[in-house]
């Protein structure tokens, strides 16, 4: 039996997030600095204090995340906790992959941080506003929202972006496409499908122009191999080939997060414990619908490392 620890993605900020932290542990305060100053803003103040339309808009929410994940990292560190030792793989939903990365020792923090705020930029402006769209499909099976949307080409692209588990798709693609394709879905027997609140069709192909600027960034910073294998988005399988992990990484920008297929693969090879590393308990939560075998543990709060620390080292 093995431990994985994973790394949440955009949805799962709030106002307020990583405050006790840096309030209660110095190794957490100094991520939150370097962060501000790798980034040349104070991004912890729209963490800590909002508004809340400033910490979600993309190219402050991917960051601000990372930075939290990497607080909670840095205490279980300085605590005794040694990722290669403890721990079997690392995985991260979407944005997470780059704080799973950075967990895992691939990027730096500083490279990190500027990496995410290039992918927030270049993923907000690759399409007009108004022009994309994402829709949460629930109650149809994988093979059935595939063929929805393959449907509703003719009227532009669809596609699955997120496969979050539990009966839950994410469609995304052109406006009019997702719109057609949601209410097809309904027709053919989804429970719901919910039109989302998101600025940009993200994990599509109208996310060209943002694959290729991650390309170029990516091929600028010094990469290194995890100190643990990542299970990557795209492949639901364990990488630890920094070069090749940085073109998976390209090419989870135009495509699928298999989440449940990452939770399926940790079931299968006794991975038992998942330790959600950062702010909320989204993944916990998929874990638990997606595998009954697999825990998830949410670590955000000065009282969950404490009880972490106590029970990895224990």
């Amino acid at each position: 039996m093995s431990i994985a620890f994973t790394f949440p993605g955009q949805g799962s900020q709030s106002v307020g997030m990583g405050k006790d932290l840096a309030e209660a542990f110095p190794e957490a305060r100094a991520v939150f600095d370097e962060v501000d100053e790798a980034l040349d803003q104070k991004l912890s103040e729209i963490m800590w204090n909002g508004p809340e339309d400033q910490l979600t808009l993309t190219a402050n929410a991917q960051p601000a995340l990372m930075a939290v994940s990497m607080a909670v990292m840095r205490v279980l560190e300085a605590n005794g906790v040694r990722l290669a030792e403890k721990v079997a793989y690392v995985a991260g939903h979407s944005l997470g992959e780059y704080s799973a990365l950075c967990a895992a020792g691939a990027f730096s923090l500083s490279d990190t941080a500027r990496l995410l705020r290039t992918r927030g930029n270049a993923m907000q402006s690759a399409v007009a506003v108004g022009e994309g769209a994402m829709a949460a499909i629930i109650g149809l099976e994988h093979a059935d929202v595939e063929a929805v949307c393959a449907e509703v080409l003719p009227v532009g692209i669809c596609q699955i972006a997120n496969d979050n588990g539990g009966g839950q798709l994410v469609i995304s693609g052109s406006k009019a496409a997702v719109e057609k394709a949601a209410a097809l879905a309904s027709e053919k027997g989804a429970k719901r499908a919910i039109m989302l609140p998101v600025s940009a069709p993200f994990h599509s192909d109208l996310m060209a122009p943002a694959a290729s600027a991650m390309q170029h960034a990516l091929d600028l910073v010094t990469k290194n191999d995890p100190v643990v294998p990542l299970i990557a988005n795209v492949r639901a399988a364990p990488v630890r080939d920094a070069g090749e992990i940085a073109q998976l990484l390209v090419t989870q920008v135009t495509g699928q997060v298999r989440w449940r297929e990452t939770v399926e693969w940790f079931g299968a090879n006794d991975v038992t414990t998942l330790y959600e590393i950062g702010s909320g308990k989204v993944l916990t939560g998929l874990a638990r619908r997606i595998d009954k075998n697999v825990t998830g543990i949410a670590v955000n709060t000065p009282a969950d490392i404490e009880a972490a620390v106590k029970t990895l080292l224990g």
